[in-house]
């Protein structure tokens, strides 16, 4: 069973032009060192669970002030109950919007074949050949290009995101990531904040990107693919 360790009741910006509110799941199968959710990703089981029945009575109790469900947290494509969940979600009324790291494309496909996502965010972590190196396990890039291509394909309104900084990325890197998603709806380039915990305890005294270089990547990308800051 789904076991929600996070709930924020109330969001403007995670589901674009809709208020949702954000269901945050525990466990990834990435290790992204400027991760901010160092709990759910290392120790979820410490974290504790809120009921399903509570989660749901509170759904129940907005229907009239809620657009969409935000599914995130750490990797929610890791839960082979997330389509009944989101299903039971769907019934009520709500869209669903997916926060995923693309790496279980299977998922994803049952998911838009069943057509129960309204809207998908991918993050994109590095161009493939760096995919070992940023997200510290060993990825098949295969997939991730396969649930790339699935998401693109799906007519499913979409963003692509990555999150970038200078330790990890070069300019190099950021544009070969916009060439990755060409062809998607849009790319998201995020500036980097060292917001603690981090899950790399040494990145909390790594500078992000100056506003000046986020603007240069986010003209060479635009390029490849609409392309926006996200500051």
């Amino acid at each position: 069973m789904i076991e929600i360790k996070g709930l924020q009741k109330t969001s403007l910006i995670d589901y674009p032009g809709k208020i949702s509110a954000v269901v945050f799941l525990g466990g990834c199968n990435f290790r992204c060192p400027y991760c901010f959710n160092r709990d759910l990703v290392l120790n979820p089981e410490k974290i504790k669970t809120i009921p399903q029945k509570e989660f749901f009575d509170f759904l129940k109790s907005k229907r009239k002030w809620l657009d969409g469900v935000v599914i995130g947290g750490s990797e929610p494509t890791i839960h082979k109950d997330l389509p009944d969940f989101i299903k039971k979600i769907k019934e009520m009324g709500f869209l669903v919007a997916l926060e995923t790291n693309g790496t279980n494309p299977g998922m994803l496909k049952y998911l838009i074949d069943k057509k129960l996502v309204d809207y998908f965010a991918m993050d994109i972590k590095a161009p493939l050949e760096k995919y070992d190196e940023v997200t510290k396990v060993k990825v098949d890039k295969k997939v991730i290009q396969k649930s790339i291509n699935l998401v693109i394909e799906s007519g499913i309104n979409h963003e692509m995101r990555s999150t970038i900084l200078p330790r990890l990325h070069t300019k190099e890197d950021i544009i070969n990531m916009a060439k990755l998603v060409k062809g998607a709806k849009i790319l998201y380039l995020q500036r980097f904040r060292p917001l603690e915990p981090l899950l790399d305890l040494t990145f909390h005294n790594e500078k992000p990107f100056t506003p000046q270089e986020m603007e240069e990547f986010k003209k060479a990308c635009s390029k490849y693919v609409k392309t926006e800051l996200r500051m």
